[in-house]
């Protein structure tokens, strides 16, 4: 288990333990009551035939196989909806299901089924003994076989110890695909979310947002600059010329005033070209070419505003193994039977059938960002995997997040999905 979930494997001597205080009861009660039944058994000869009188055996072994099957009831209900038995809390362990929740009683039952084998074979022989009433050889009988049951109910608790995996499971947990946790030791995943626990899987370190000048601010700045710079060089209005004092002839050697050129305002010089003004025609420039028309200026070229058409974001779609397609526009959530954690309340959930079990409840968490997929495997059973658009397949490590892009089929358990633009 990743060491940031705070889970620790319960060790089989807690796991044996935990067994012992479970059943010594039931059983010390059930052995006690057979055995006034057997003493009770009264031998009679009718006839040459002996005649055994069975009647205290019935009653106290009915007894004692009544309350053992109640005990047996009750303490698989509790373990199935909590995980805790009064053994397993003594020890301070829980069972649960390979997502970390409460095992449930089809688990349970399962889990007790394969521990308690040997035991049943030696009930089924009790009740053979005593339908054929072989009383002289139930000791021999029923000796061996409640020894050897004995035996084979500890190997299975204690068959953790030879687990590869991180001593997980024993052969029972194998074949019920339960796991056993010390809760003493480590966090309690029942109570706190399961085996992925309270932690959120959105992604942490996404790149940092680059901030970027608006295209329409721009051209709003530069149509002011140029509105600026147009009016503070435009030439300034000509003086009203001063009355004649009198009408008197030109001087010698003056032509008429009709005759005299027009007169040539200094302007001022024209500014170094900038971003704005570079663009900006300049005011009064037709001041130095009187003789020119507004309409011969065919050649001018005319300076629009800088417009961009809206940008289409891409939406990003994943089509699944059997044929389905969903747009991905909030958190997602895929797994057999998905659930999000407290606060995770817009996610879409997206069940998956699996009749094989090779994914869990809740086994990816997807989240649309930077042009892909963040995919995160929650702590599964079997994992997930991805294969890049250039057949590069990668496992997925547990709990941390993972981009992937368009293109890309992502791998869980035995169910895979394909992501791609809408």
């Amino acid at each position: 288990m990743p060491g940031k979930l705070e889970l620790v494997p319960a060790a089989a001597g807690k796991r044996l333990g935990a067994a012992v205080l479970d059943w010594l009861p039931p059983v010390t009660i059930l052995t006690v009551l057979l055995a006034v039944g057997f003493f009770g058994i009264t031998r009679t000869q009718s006839g040459g035939f002996i005649v055994y009188g069975t009647s205290s055996l019935v009653l106290f072994g009915g007894i004692g196989a009544g309350l053992t099957l109640i005990y047996t009831v009750v303490l698989a209900m509790l373990e199935g909806r909590s995980g805790a038995t009064p053994g397993n809390r003594l020890m301070g362990i829980r069972s649960t299901d390979a997502d970390g929740y409460a095992p449930g009683g089809g688990a349970v039952f399962l889990r007790g089924l394969i521990t308690g084998a040997g035991m049943l074979l030696a009930v089924i022989a009790a009740a053979a003994v005593m339908a054929f009433q072989w009383f002289g050889v139930a000791v021999l009988v029923l000796g061996p076989l409640l020894f050897l049951g004995a035996a084979w109910a500890v190997l299975v608790v204690l068959s953790s110890t030879w687990d590869r995996n991180g001593r997980l499971r024993g052969w029972h947990d194998t074949a019920a695909k339960t796991l056993v946790f010390d809760v003493k030791a480590g966090r309690n995943p029942i109570s706190t979310g399961g085996i992925q626990g309270p932690y959120s899987f959105a992604p942490m370190d996404l790149p940092p947002v680059q901030q970027v000048a608006s295209p329409l601010a721009g051209a709003a700045a530069a149509a002011s600059a140029t509105a600026a710079t147009a009016a503070a060089y435009a030439p300034a209005a000509p003086a009203a010329p001063a009355a004649p004092a009198a009408a008197s002839a030109p001087a010698a050697g003056e032509r008429p005033a009709a005759q005299r050129p027009p007169a040539v305002t200094a302007q001022p010089a024209p500014p170094a070209p900038g971003p704005a003004a570079s663009f900006a025609p300049q005011a009064g420039t037709e001041s130095f070419h009187p003789d020119t028309h507004p309409d011969d200026d065919h050649d001018r070229t005319q300076v629009r505003g800088n417009t961009q058409a809206p940008v289409t974001v891409a939406m990003l779609r994943i089509r699944l193994d059997d044929g389905r397609e969903i747009e991905l526009d909030r958190t997602v959530l895929i797994g057999r039977n998905p659930a999000g954690h407290p606060g995770e309340d817009s996610v879409q959930l997206i069940p998956m059938a699996d009749p094989g079990r090779s994914i869990s409840k809740t086994h990816l968490h997807l989240l649309a960002g930077n042009g892909g997929v963040w995919v995160t495997d929650r702590n599964s059973t079997n994992g997930s995997a991805v294969t890049t658009p250039d057949g590069i397949r990668t496992a997925l490590a547990a709990g941390e997040p993972t981009h992937v892009r368009p293109g890309t089929t992502v791998h869980f358990g035995d169910r895979s999905f394909y992501l791609g633009q809408a």
